[in-house]
């Protein structure tokens, strides 16, 4: 039972390993695009936390303050 488990931990471990690998220089633009930040524009994320808020009546999670109709 032990080796078992032994050998499916060390597997795991080397797909998690294997996983990993270099960017190279000619691909970190792709790295550096507006799209592939967490909040690429924190205007149009105010926005859309604003019109998502407003829409489900309540607020939570942000600076917004709550209602149904949008208003502050």
């Amino acid at each position: 039972m032990l080796n078992k488990l032994k050998l499916v931990s060390l597997i795991f471990v080397f797909s998690l390993i294997s996983g990993c690998a270099n960017v190279e220089v000619w691909q970190k633009k792709n790295l550096a695009k507006t799209e592939m930040q967490w909040q690429p524009d924190e205007m149009q994320a105010s926005f859309n936390n604003h019109v998502y808020f407003s829409k489900e009546a309540s607020s939570g999670g942000n600076v917004t303050a709550g209602g149904g109709c949008g208003c502050n």
